[in-house]
């Protein structure tokens, strides 16, 4: 990428993001923007310490503003920009808000160097549950399967 790409611009907001972050003891040195149509929707930046909230990284808090100024759950048509390769919780979130294209900086790789490691995870998602370190127990499905069959005969549901 050239100095005078859009991409740039909107890349050095979400490092500014990350470098707040990490001078006001937030969280971790990471920061992301959400763009759709060329224009900043909202950004966000690690907060996990300072809300006791292990869920508050950058791109999860900046999909929420960017939902609550769209008035949508939907973010088709959205960049995001991320000062790192986002971690499976974050790319999960990504692929639900239907983000249509991720730009990062720093890679994981970047990020296990400085004590953010989050290789076990992606390992962990690829295991049969079966053999994965958090033991998973089913309870209850019938009872619960009775709540999705409401779900899918509700006329007035919005699918998501």
């Amino acid at each position: 990428m050239n100095g005078k790409s859009p991409h740039v611009s909107f890349m050095r907001q979400a490092i500014q993001l990350s470098r707040e972050s990490l001078r006001t003891n937030a969280g971790g040195p990471f920061g992301a923007v959400i763009v759709k149509n060329g224009d900043v929707i909202a950004h966000g930046s690690n907060c996990v310490t300072s809300t006791n909230d292990p869920t508050a990284h950058a791109e999860i808090i900046a999909i929420r503003a960017a939902c609550q100024a769209l008035g949508t759950f939907h973010l088709q048509g959205c960049a995001i920009y991320a000062s790192c390769e986002p971690c499976p919780m974050c790319l999960a979130a990504i692929y639900w808000a239907r983000i249509e294209k991720i730009y990062y900086a720093n890679t994981r790789r970047d990020a296990s160097h400085i004590g953010f490691d989050d290789g076990v995870f992606y390992e962990e998602l690829t295991k049969p549950r079966s053999q994965r370190t958090l033991p998973m127990e089913q309870v209850l499905r019938d009872e619960a399967l009775s709540v999705f069959q409401e779900w899918q005969n509700k006329e007035d549901r919005v699918p998501y």
